[in-house]
This record gives C-alpha cells, sequence and structure tokens, in this order.
C-alpha cells in the first residue's frame, strides 16, 4: 500500500529557511503529480505547492517566491525547500499525490503520512 513518509521540520526564527522531504513508497513515483499541503490548528488542509510529472509547478499565492518544490525520483522522494519563513507558516506539513479537478488539485490517496511539525516563532 502507499506509504508517505515527511520529514525535515522543526522550529526556526522568522526569516528562516527549511527543508522538507517526503518519501513515497508502494506507488510509481513518476506517475504522479506530487504535492505538499499543511495544516495549522483550528484550519482546515490546505495546498501549498505542486510539482507536475513534467517538473512544472505550481504554489499557493501565500508561499509564492518563497517555497520551491522539486524531486528527484531516483530516490522516491518530493522536497519543499521553504525560505523567509512566516510566523504564519507554522503548520504541519503533509505530502500526497495530487489530481487535477477542475481548477484545483484534490490529493488521490486517503491514507496521509504523520506529517512533519514546521514551527516558526522568535
Amino acid at each position: 500500500q502507499v506509504q508517505l513518509v515527511e520529514s525535515g521540520g522543526g522550529l526556526v526564527q522568522p526569516g528562516g529557511s527549511l527543508r522538507l522531504s517526503c518519501v513515497a513508497s508502494g506507488i510509481i513515483f513518476n506517475g504522479y503529480a506530487m504535492g505538499w499541503y499543511r495544516q495549522a490548528p483550528g484550519k482546515q488542509r490546505e495546498l501549498v505547492a505542486v510539482i507536475r510529472r513534467g517538473d512544472s509547478t505550481y504554489f499557493a499565492d501565500s508561499v509564492t517566491g518563497r517555497f520551491t518544490i522539486s524531486r528527484d525520483s531516483a530516490k522516491n522522494t518530493v522536497y519543499l525547500q521553504m525560505n523567509s519563513l512566516k510566523p504564519e507558516d507554522t503548520a504541519v506539513y503533509y505530502c500526497n499525490a495530487v489530481r487535477r479537478y477542475s481548477s484545483d488539485y484534490v490529493p488521490l490517496f486517503d491514507s496521509w503520512g504523520q506529517g512533519t511539525q514546521v514551527t516558526v516563532s522568535s
């Protein structure tokens, strides 16, 4: 079955950087667009970034210009490089395969990983 394992979170000061990793197993990694989501306390999970099968990318307005997404197919891993972090980026970050649905993206798999906590605070 699909397994998604996120890592790389931590506590960082505003303006700092983190690089998150997500290792996917149980899927043909190259066959999927992959996305990063985040969920802050008391809020719904939101899509942050997508890397499509051709390596084109999409970013939510809130992170455009600060975050980049990349993938290493040899390692079945998708990365999220987060720069210029803000307190409002504090959340648990998750990855999932995604598919296009109308003008949006939706997660493909019902099973999520444990996520990785990112806390931006001075």
